[in-house]
C-alpha cells in the first residue's frame, strides 16, 4: 500500500527500547524509517524477520533506520525478559521498542501482525505492507525513498527470496485458520464446551471436525490458554489442512514439560521434523517424536513440506499450557508441481 507524499506523519511515542537508546521519529528526520509491528510468538512475524534484519544490515549505513515495535498478543509476551529472549533467538540487532500497552499500535491505528510502514526523510508515511509477503516491493520502496535523499546513492540489487516458498511460482493454499485454546476465543469440539476458569475432566472419542480442537484428560481452562493439570494422561487432537503446524506453548507452573507428537496415528518421520523436534527410541519400530516446552514461545510441531489434510495428536505432560495453533500454507514451486502431478512413473 503506497501513500501519497506529505499526507500522514508518524506519531511520536515509545518508552522502553532494546538494542538502542530511545529514539524518536523527529530525531530521525533526514533518514528513511521502517517500522515493523511484530510479536515474537507470531508465525507470520517470525517468517518476516529475516527480511527485516537483512534490510537493516544492507541499508543502515545508507540512510535507513529499522524500528521493531513489539506489540504482544499474549500476557507472557509483555515481559521484557521474554522479548529479549526472542530477540536473541532470531538474531535481531536493530532497535526495538516495547509496546505492551499498545500505545504505538493504537497511534498507528494498526490492526495486523506483522505490518511494515515506511516513512520518508520528512517523517511522512509512504508505504504499508500488511501481513507476510511483498518483500521485493517493500525493498524497492526503501530504495526509492533513499534515492529521494541522495539521487546518486549506490544501492545493491533487491535481494533474492530467503525461502523457496517465497519465490515466484510458489503456491499458497487456503489453510486451517488460527485456532485459539483459551476459552475467550477458543473453539473446543468436546460436548459441553469449555469448563471455564476451572480444572475439569474432558473426554472425546468421536470423529474430528476441522476448525476445532478436542481434549482428553484433566485440563485447566483459562481465558488465554488450556493447561494440562494434575497427573494422568492429557491429549489434544485436531484435524487440519496445511503444510505445517505450530503451537504457542508455555509452562506457567512447571520448569519444563514434554509434548509427544503423533500425526495420522504415527510418530513423525525425520522428514516431517522441525527445529524443535526431538526423537527417542522406545519399544516401537519408529522412534517417538516430541518437543520440550521450556520457555513461553511458538513451537514448530510438524513440517510436511506439502499441503494436505491430516490429524495430529499431542500427548502432553502435566504443566503444558497451549495458547494457539497456527498453520503454514505456502509450498515451494517444485513441491507444488510434484503435488499437482504426482510422482513420476518408473
Amino acid at each position: 500500500m503506497r501513500v501519497e507524499k506529505g499526507k500522514v506523519r508518524a506519531p511520536e511515542i515509545g518508552r522502553v527500547w532494546l538494542n538502542s537508546t530511545p529514539l524518536s521519529f523527529r530525531q530521525l528526520r533526514g533518514r528513511v524509517v521502517l517500522v515493523d509491528f511484530w510479536d515474537y510468538t507470531c508465525v507470520n512475524c517470525i517468517r518476516t524477520l529475516p527480511y527485516v534484519q537483512a534490510w537493516h544490515e544492507r541499508y543502515r549505513d545508507k540512510g535507513l533506520t529499522v524500528i521493531g515495535v513489539h506489540t504482544p498478543e499474549f500476557t507472557f509476551a509483555q515481559y521484557e525478559s521474554n522479548v529479549e529472549r526472542g530477540i536473541r533467538e532470531f538474531g535481531l540487532t536493530y532497535p526495538i521498542v516495547i509496546d505492551s500497552n499498545r500505545e504505538i499500535w493504537k497511534a498507528f491505528a494498526n490492526r495486523y501482525w506483522p505490518t511494515k510502514y515506511l516513512l520518508d526523510k520528512d517523517g511522512y508515511l509512504r508505504y504499508g505492507q500488511f501481513g507476510e509477503g511483498g518483500y521485493g516491493e517493500c525493498e524497492q520502496v526503501i530504495q526509492e525513498l533513499l534515492r529521494e535523499i541522495d539521487p546518486a546513492i549506490d544501492l545493491p540489487p533487491v535481494m533474492d527470496p530467503v525461502r523457496e516458498e517465497d519465490h515466484m511460482g510458489a503456491v499458497c493454499y487456503r489453510a486451517t485458520g488460527e485456532l485459539y485454546l483459551g476459552h475467550q476465543r477458543g473453539r473446543i469440539g468436546n460436548e459441553g464446551g469449555f469448563k471455564e476458569d476451572q480444572i475439569a475432566d474432558y473426554s472425546f472419542n468421536g470423529p474430528l471436525d476441522e476448525n476445532f480442537f478436542y481434549a482428553n484428560g484433566h485440563w485447566a481452562s483459562t481465558a488465554e490458554y488450556f493447561e494440562a493439570a494434575e497427573e494422568g494422561p492429557h491429549s489434544l487432537r485436531l484435524k487440519y489442512e496445511a503444510a505445517a503446524v505450530n503451537l504457542v506453548m508455555a509452562c506457567p507452573h512447571a520448569p519444563q514439560a514434554e509434548v509427544v507428537i503423533l500425526q495420522d496415528g504415527k510418530p513423525l518421520t525425520e522428514k516431517q521434523a522441525t527445529r524443535d523436534t526431538l526423537f527417542r527410541s522406545n519399544s516401537e519400530e519408529q522412534p517417538e517424536s516430541y518437543v520440550v516446552v521450556d520457555s513461553p514461545r511458538m513451537y514448530f510441531l510438524v513440517d510436511n513440506h506439502e499441503f494436505g489434510l491430516h490429524e495430529i495428536e499431542l500427548r502432553c505432560s502435566s504443566g503444558v499450557a497451549a495458547f494457539a495453533f497456527t498453520f503454514t500454507s505456502c509450498v515451494d514451486p517444485v513441491a507444488s508441481a510434484l503435488q499437482a502431478t504426482g510422482p513420476a512413473e518408473s
